[in-house]
């Protein structure tokens, strides 16, 4: 594709005063590392995609299975049974042919993790397990990279941006600390309401798109929580620990 049609494709973000020709730049040189490719990762990486974001690295051990297609709009029957990932990165090609997409069919050790963070600009967390969602804060917290996690089960949903380069911005383990005791819930037990993945998936590329065109703020410091029974979202503001096991040997206090 070539300048002029880069310029149309991208025209109505281009058009925004906040975000500019600049803004794009940045974006179209960015590298977002998305970890997990179902119910919040397919909002995400399709919006990602759209937007041209120049190198979009998803991981995911999964395969799209039948019961996958209420929510996770990446996918289509034609590829049940195929990785999550090459499903997800057929959905992106076909919005947006221009980008560099890297799959990874894996569920990654801590070296792995460590390397695919260490990389990334921003990097997205949409998992479903209470252990990967510490692992992937523990990374990001260790190379200083800004995390976009959001969570969502039946009719909730949760989203943050923890980005340790702000000194009063926590980590995720300021807020669920690793050693708590947090009740697993699964969607393949609870259920969880289709669009409300869709709208947390759909404002984790919000927050990863501002953080790569360097527009503001973040959600960094508030717990955005939505309630998709009265469509209403609660804004809670988190601070940081200073005894946070994870993060507070990494930063001097504010």
């Amino acid at each position: 594709m070539n300048e002029d049609d880069d310029l149309l494709r991208y025209s109505r973000h281009i058009l925004l005063e906040e975000f500019g020709i600049d803004g794009q730049a940045r974006v179209s040189a960015g590298r977002v590392l998305v970890i997990g490719a179902g119910g919040l990762g397919s909002p995400a990486v399709l919006y990602l995609a759209a937007a041209g974001v120049g190198r979009i690295v998803l991981v995911d051990d999964d395969e799209v299975d039948l019961t996958n297609l209420q929510r996770q709009v990446a996918h289509t029957e034609a590829r049940v049974g195929q990785p999550k990932v090459a499903s997800a990165a057929q959905a992106m090609r076909d919005i947006n042919p221009g980008i560099a997409i890297e799959t990874h069919v894996l569920r990654p050790d801590a070296d792995q993790l460590s390397a695919l963070v260490a990389a990334a600009d921003v990097v997205l967390d949409c998992t479903d397990n209470f252990v990967t969602r510490q692992a992937v804060n523990r990374a990001c917290v260790a190379h200083g990279k800004p995390l976009v996690a959001g969570a969502a089960i039946r009719f909730d949903g949760q989203l943050s941006v923890y980005d340790v380069r702000d000194p009063a911005s926590p980590c995720y383990a300021c807020l669920f600390p690793p050693d708590a005791a947090f009740e697993e819930t699964l969607c393949a037990v609870l259920g969880v309401f289709g669009p409300v993945v869709g709208t947390i998936g759909t404002l984790q590329a919000l927050e990863a798109l501002k953080l790569l065109a360097g527009i503001g703020p973040s959600l960094a410091g508030r717990l955005l929580m939505f309630d998709g029974r009265s469509a209403s979202f609660d804004t809670l503001r988190v601070a940081r620990d200073p005894h946070c096991g994870v993060c507070a040997a990494h930063r001097t206090a504010p």
